[in-house]
């Protein structure tokens, strides 16, 4: 299994990777991103102090995940949520249908969360004969084209305005040639009335707020608020990882998450939420639900090498930096979270020796790590996994002994010095065809160094 997968893994980016228009528009995209994030910096005096403060917050969160999830469940059971928790997808799917049964749901209106994509609740959803509507515009956009979000933060960031404008035309039976506008005003349209339509509406969570009992959920076009404040039944659901210590977090979070995420000082919607309408309240939900999910995050919670990947607050910027990324884009990786931070975690989500090969997937050039906002060592992460998967047994047995030979050879300088650099070649990218596959021919020096130093050690004397 693990063979097909990377396989299939390799097939796709060697495709994308030589498609110039794909890369064309993913450059496009992310030069614009590259030109606003600086303007959003500014708002911070001292931007490492800031990122240094958000890590350590963090590392309190997860050293302290126990204590903090049962603190938000306390505070938010108060108010009258109801909390789920979810060791597996398949028992998040489970209760989320049981809703859906109870409430004789038939349409869901649903905001963006990366963790449904996690747990394909779409597809669980269809085959409970239950609509279920992407309300952002570019998981509407996706959802249109049957195709998974390509970015964390940008679900289209493939498709040009004129790509989008076609398939609306396709699917929606509008003009073709629309421009952006238009196409915005014929998709809010579309999707006003499902809000008032929708039994359900399901959103994820930015940030799991302990002391508070409150989920914080933001965005930029209103539709997270409409997904939740209109339906009578508001489902949250949220990876364990997300939490926060205090309200006041949010503070350094929100304007954090913003500047790298889009370029932003602030989105433009934050909404707290501590519960469904309270007696006092007009307007809300009658019925909120948080769903926990651990599906696998106790892995890396275990792992005290990994479990800094538990820190990410799914900003993206880590993709826009990678340059493997943005040669092979977001699909080509098979899963959820692509990326350097995907080929952290995913991994350890789901089975190491099956996606192992993301983590090799790297120029290991620190870029991801530079441009964190949480500072999680993602290149070093990467090696991590490198290193547990040999540990573990999965590198086949031509590479265990081909590093073998390479090391006692390497330690040997008598051995190193019997060959001159044309043997030395032949044998080597001979032997190393999966690494001369994809590189040039490694060419070592046709005098050794020993040879070298008595030389110059023979000129200065």
């Amino acid at each position: 299994m693990s063979g097909k997968t990377a396989s299939t893994f390799i097939a796709k980016s060697t495709i994308k990777a030589s498609n110039l228009d794909h890369r064309r528009k993913i450059n496009f995209n992310i030069g614009k991103y590259n030109a606003v994030v600086p303007q959003g910096k500014t708002q911070f005096n001292d931007l490492m102090a800031v990122r240094e403060h958000a890590k350590n917050t963090k590392w309190n969160a997860v050293e302290h995940l126990d204590v903090m999830l049962e603190t938000f469940e306390k505070n938010i059971s108060a108010r009258g949520a109801k909390v789920i928790w979810a060791e597996t997808a398949e028992d998040a799917l489970k209760e989320i249908g049981k809703i859906c049964k109870e409430k004789n749901c038939k349409t869901i209106v649903k905001s963006k969360s990366m963790v449904t994509e996690e747990i394909h609740l779409n597809k669980f959803l269809e085959k409970q004969g239950i609509e279920s509507i992407e309300t952002d515009l570019g998981e509407y956009i996706q959802q249109l084209d049957n195709e998974p979000p390509y970015h964390i933060v940008t679900p289209a960031m493939h498709k040009s305005k004129e790509d989008i404008a076609k398939l609306f035309a396709e699917k929606l039976n509008v003009p073709d040639g629309l421009s952006p506008q238009q196409l915005t005003l014929i998709a809010r349209e579309k999707l006003r009335k499902k809000y008032t339509e929708a039994e359900i509406g399901i959103t994820g969570a930015n940030f799991i707020i302990a002391d508070t009992g409150s989920i914080s959920v933001t965005e930029n076009e209103g539709n997270g608020r409409l997904s939740s404040g209109f339906p009578k039944t508001h489902i949250v659901i949220t990876g364990i990882e997300k939490v926060l210590p205090s309200i006041n977090d949010l503070a350094l979070f929100l304007p954090l998450l913003a500047t790298f995420g889009t370029g932003q000082k602030l989105t433009v919607y934050n909404t707290i939420i501590s519960g469904p309408r309270q007696k006092n309240e007009i307007d809300g939900p009658e019925e909120m639900y948080v769903i926990l999910l651990d599906n696998g995050r106790t892995n890396l919670l275990a792992n005290d090498k990994a479990r800094e990947a538990l820190y990410c607050i799914r900003c993206g910027a880590c993709l826009n930096a990678c340059p493997v990324y943005k040669n092979i884009g977001g699909h080509s990786y098979g899963t959820t979270y692509s990326g350097p931070i995907g080929s952290v975690i995913t991994p350890q989500l789901r089975n190491l020796k099956e996606w192992k090969h993301l983590s090799y997937a790297s120029s290991l050039c620190g870029n991801c790590t530079e441009v964190c906002p949480v500072r999680i060592n993602l290149h070093e992460l990467l090696l991590e996994n490198r290193h547990e998967s040999v540990v573990e047994g999965d590198s086949p047995v031509s590479e265990r002994v081909a590093w073998k030979m390479w090391k006692v050879a390497s330690l040997n300088r008598s051995m190193m010095n019997m060959a001159n650099g044309n043997l030395k070649n032949k044998v080597v990218n001979t032997m190393f065809k999966a690494w001369t596959k994809h590189r040039a021919d490694l060419d070592f020096s046709q005098k050794t160094f020993n040879q070298m130093w008595k030389e110059e050690r023979g000129k200065n004397s």
